[in-house]
């Protein structure tokens, strides 16, 4: 668990495959987890529809956890 996310360029990408993964290892269940990253997400950006903020967890999700890629995804615009 302990990865290196330093690839990551958004904080708030980081910030949510940081909190899935740390959940995940206390146990939360998977779909706590996401609700938790969404609502993480979405406070890193208010202006972010729910469908918005689901859609990019899920894929950054996807991407680090279950697929452990490391390369750029899509997403937000910040850095």
């Amino acid at each position: 668990m302990g990865r290196e996310f330093s690839h990551i360029a958004r904080r708030c990408e980081r910030a949510v495959v940081t909190a899935y993964r740390d959940l995940r290892a206390h146990d939360t269940d998977d779909v706590s987890a996401f609700l938790a990253c969404t609502t993480l997400y979405r406070i890193h950006h208010p202006e972010a529809s729910l469908n918005e903020a689901r859609r990019l967890v899920a894929e950054w999700i996807d991407h680090h956890v279950v697929r452990q890629e490391s390369g750029p995804t899509a997403g937000c615009d910040c850095a």
